[in-house]
């Protein structure tokens, strides 16, 4: 197949195979590619700058629709389609899978007798409230129909993640699946986003599809998108925010490109001067990338983590348009026309955000009967150096403090606490519900003999994470040593979510945290899998034993999350099948 649109090799510009001399083509095996024609400008070869700026999007060869019986014109017609039509397929077949029997197990599962009831109160109070212990068993029985309490509660995570599941709850009720709604609603978004992410940073939708697919099929995220935990909302508002910086990137680029000359063949040439003097805007996307990292840092502090990182992607990518466009000093270059406006359309809009996401807490009465702290500032403490500031501000610093001494000092032993170094190969899961019905009840087939094991845990997908493994190796060897961009992008959002933890070893910490890098590793498989098909210009037999390859892995990985499904799901099985699941001791 001459098709280009499942290679992760956006160089377009090879002359085809069959047109090239022959001792071109027996070069062309050790990674040869022949310059353009054309004098070279700026150490720039003769090909057109814009191609490099803002490369096309692949395009399927009219040898595919050939093979599949379709004439050029409705391939052509499909092509276009293809590009949302793809993504909405494969978010289809997420939200189905996340939405189907969302209120099974009827039950308070792991946190979420934290963040089901924090969020009830959010809405309703502003602030978190002290529940009774028998709270639990009262909202399930009574369909969430039970008073709000008073007293403020201690809680240590900031209040976005808790409004968006407090906006499920007002929509459709304070019970099991009205507290999963939004993060279900978040978790098949983001399959869209990731899909329309793949698409934009492979130039193909096939690879873009595939990244969309894998991560629909895996299980950590699959069971973080159907329980109320902070972390899948978290996990939204990062990758959200890395698609606007992705979109940025190539708005900038292209505005560049149309700033730079045309030569005499119509080719767009590299000019220093107007690669280092050209103005890019005020870049909406980037300010749009703020908001959403602000609303990451609102739910769960690592946010912070994910914003510095993105910033720091954010300025190189700059200093690479401006390189490709002739700049001979970038770095200068982007310091006086870039930095700045990135800054403020990031880091003071982050923050902003996040202060006004705990504008319920600083509205509520400073009297005793409002948030948890909200009064500190006129009792405990009164007088002080910083006293010229606003008592709720003061009260809010404090209360930021004693959570950040919570955080660092947060070393209780847990069950399925586990070490960040285990995380990458799915060392140590997490059980977040698990009961024996008896045969003949609760699912569990009459027959079983023994009982049988009810289980919600949150493992991801073993032959996708351990495939992960491999990516991530042929990513850091592309950014190394290809220089490629792309993979240095995955490689930032891996490492945002991730290497943060290793700062907390002692801490108390759980896998469930690695769901925010979760798109990242499945961007990384889907590189691998481009990989495997072959660049533009592969022979037939490349492409076949590269797509026999491709599809096997992809099959192998949809067949284990449906090996795994009653474990996601909370579907009774007999316990001789609970057990032949368990392929590592630490799954226990």
């Amino acid at each position: 197949m001459t098709s280009t649109a499942s290679s992760t090799d956006t160089r377009q510009d090879l002359a085809p195979h069959e047109q090239r001399p022959s001792w071109q083509g027996r070069l062309r095996r050790f990674g040869y590619r022949a310059k353009a024609a054309g004098p070279a400008r700026d150490g720039a070869d003769g090909g057109d700058v814009a191609d490099r700026l803002v490369p096309p999007f692949a395009q399927p060869g009219p040898r595919l629709w050939a093979a599949l019986g379709l004439s050029q014109r409705l391939g052509d017609r499909l092509a276009r389609w293809s590009g949302w039509g793809g993504p909405l397929l494969v978010t289809l077949l997420a939200g189905l899978l996340r939405f189907w029997h969302l209120g099974s197990p009827k039950a308070v599962i792991f946190d979420e007798t934290y963040y089901a009831k924090d969020s009830w109160a959010l809405v309703h109070r502003g602030f978190e409230v002290n529940w009774d212990k028998n709270a639990n068993d009262l909202i399930l029985s009574t369909g969430g129909h039970v008073p709000i309490p008073h007293d403020a509660a201690y809680v240590v995570h900031p209040p976005v993640g808790k409004y968006v599941i407090g906006l499920g709850e007002l929509i459709f009720g304070f019970d099991p699946f009205g507290w999963r709604f939004m993060t279900a609603l978040l978790g098949t978004l983001s399959v869209l986003l990731l899909c329309r992410i793949g698409r934009r940073l492979f130039r193909s939708t096939f690879l873009g599809c595939v990244a969309g697919a894998l991560m629909a099929v895996d299980g950590l995220h699959f069971v973080m998108s159907r329980t109320s935990l902070l972390d899948g909302v978290l996990m939204f508002f990062v990758l959200a925010a890395f698609g606007c910086l992705l979109i940025d990137r190539d708005r900038a680029r292209a505005r560049l490109a149309a700033a730079l000359p045309v030569d005499a063949d119509g080719r767009v040439r590299p000019d220093a001067h107007v690669a280092e003097t050209a103005r890019l805007g005020w870049r909406p996307w980037r300010w749009a990338a703020g908001l959403l990292l602000g609303l990451a840092i609102g739910t769960k502090w690592n946010g912070l983590y994910v914003l510095a990182a993105f910033c720091v992607m954010a300025v190189l990518w700059d200093v690479g348009a401006r390189r490709v466009s002739g700049a001979h000093r970038p770095y200068r270059a982007v310091l006086k026309r870039d930095t700045g406006i990135a800054f403020l359309a990031t880091v003071p809009v982050a923050l902003a955000v996040y202060l006004l996401s705990w504008l319920g807490w600083i509205l509520s009465p400073s009297d005793g009967t409002g948030g948890y702290f909200r009064d500190w500032a006129a009792t405990e403490g009164k007088g002080g150096s910083w006293t010229f500031l606003p008592d709720w501000l003061r009260s809010l610093w404090h209360y930021e403090h004693e959570v950040y001494e919570f955080h660092v000092g947060l070393s209780s032993p847990h069950t399925y606490m586990s070490n960040p170094w285990s995380w990458i190969v799915d060392g140590r899961p997490v059980s977040y519900f698990y009961e024996s019905p008896s045969p003949g009840s609760a699912g569990c087939p009459a027959g079983a003999g023994d009982k049988c094991a009810r289980e919600v845990l949150a493992l991801g997908t073993p032959m996708l994470w351990w495939a992960a493994c491999a990516a991530l190796v042929y990513v850091l060897w592309r950014w190394f040593f290809r220089r490629d961009w792309r993979a240095g992008a995955i490689a930032c959002g891996v490492a945002a979510g991730y290497l943060p933890w290793f700062l907390y070893q002692e801490r108390t910490i759980f896998f469930f945290y690695a769901v925010v890098f979760v798109p990242f590793l499945c961007l990384a498989v889907a590189m691998l899998i481009g990989a495997l098909l072959g660049p533009p210009g592969a022979t037939d037999t490349r492409r076949v034993a590269g797509a026999t390859g491709a599809g096997v892995l992809v099959l192998l990985i949809t067949w284990n999350f449906i090996y795994f499904w009653p474990l996601y799901t909370g579907t009774a099985i007999p316990i001789d099948d609970w057990r032949a699941r368990m392929w590592l001791d630490t799954w226990v």
